[in-house]
């Protein structure tokens, strides 16, 4: 029962993320928790904990909060449901582009209107974003849809898309420096708030519930991550398989 669970997990994931979702995001959460419920120590689990941004579950949301001091300065952004990229600059040049699960898609992203092709820095310097489509921020899935269609197709258009880039890899930056720095370089970045009590991080969620929130985004959640990148590397190398410093709420 567990291994059919797991495969047709893996075959819905897969199957939306190339831009044909079958089910609802709903059935496919139902789905997860009935695997948990069978083998909490699925592989499936395993290797969705090594994912770049880990989900929160909603009983889980405290316990995060809790393991922070509570004037733990965390920072606030949109899920946003698109496509997840890597982008590669060498001396200012964009080099490359790369997908979640590493395609080269370079020449796709050079299409994009608001992918700098240029920047004003030295060296090697990579950043993460979203690819996604602003026009569809009351559907989600269709955002996800037509970033994932644009990337496969051979011949199509990117002006209805955008990219929002919130992260520099391997920075050494805090993530409110990063964000500022990303946009001086021309990069577009998320709406974000900051929060200097993880108390606070409760009024955030429920705005977002109540469409207060990034509601001009196609979006499914919140992010929360720790502002600080002392704190950040702290985790990483306490908690090792993925970068525990930051978290998506979904509910």
């Amino acid at each position: 029962m567990s291994k059919i669970l797991e495969e047709k997990l893996k075959w819905y994931d897969d199957n939306y993320r190339q831009g044909n979702a079958l089910i609802s995001d709903a059935q496919f959460d139902q789905l997860e928790k009935n695997l948990e419920r069978i083998n909490p120590k699925s592989d499936y689990f395993i290797a969705k904990n090594n994912l770049i941004l880990p989900s929160l579950p909603k009983d889980q949301i405290k316990e995060f909060l809790d393991g922070l001091l509570n004037k733990t300065r965390l920072v606030i952004e949109p899920k946003i449901d698109g496509c997840a990229i890597g982008l590669q600059y060498q001396d200012g040049v964009l080099t490359k582009a790369i997908s979640r699960k590493g395609k080269d898609i370079t020449n796709k992203l050079r299409e994009v209107p608001d992918v700098p092709t240029t920047i004003k820095v030295k060296g090697l310097f990579q950043v993460r974003g979203e690819l996604f489509a602003p026009s569809e921020y009351e559907r989600p899935s269709y955002s996800q849809r037509q970033a994932s269609g644009y990337l496969r197709a051979a011949d199509s258009r990117s002006d209805h898309l955008s990219f929002c880039c919130f992260q520099i890899i391997n920075g050494k930056l805090n993530q409110h420096e990063s964000l500022n720095y990303l946009e001086k370089l021309g990069f577009t970045i998320p709406e974000n708030h900051f929060c200097n009590y993880t108390s606070g991080v409760e009024m955030f969620r429920k705005n977002w519930q109540d469409k207060k929130l990034f509601s001009n985004y196609p979006n499914d959640g919140l992010v929360i991550k720790i502002n600080s990148r002392k704190l950040q590397l702290l985790r990483e190398k306490s908690y090792g398989c993925y970068p525990y410093w930051q978290m998506a709420i979904k509910y």
